[in-house]
């Protein structure tokens, strides 16, 4: 099995103004691959192993579905359902339990 590399990108942008949109100090928001944080480091996010699990769980399912089908559906599911019951968090919530999420996953 082919590992996936994920990058981590501190002080983005596109995690600031989700992090503004949710009114929230911290941040952390897929795009494919990368990770991009806000109001936290990568020492900081990397030892909150539930929330690794849980932005984990984002890089996979951009994985499955490609960045831009993705992208359509989370945002159909976000519009339809909301943020909390959108079917994307609820299983990356769920993924934050599961330590077999980052099998397979080298953050860099």
């Amino acid at each position: 099995m082919e590992k996936i590399k994920c990058r981590i990108k501190e002080h983005s942008w596109l995690a600031r103004r989700a992090a503004r949109k949710m009114d929230s100090p911290r941040m952390a928001i897929v795009l494919g691959r990368t990770i991009h944080l806000y109001g936290i480091g990568r020492q900081q996010f990397l030892a909150n192993v539930a929330w690794v699990r849980h932005e984990v769980c984002h890089v996979k399912q951009y994985r499955q579905y490609g960045i831009l089908w993705f992208l359509w559906l989370y945002l159909a599911e976000y519009r339809r359902h909301g943020y909390m019951q959108n079917r994307f968090e609820v299983a990356a919530r769920a993924a934050e339990k599961e330590p077999g999420i980052v099998e397979g996953v080298e953050i860099v």
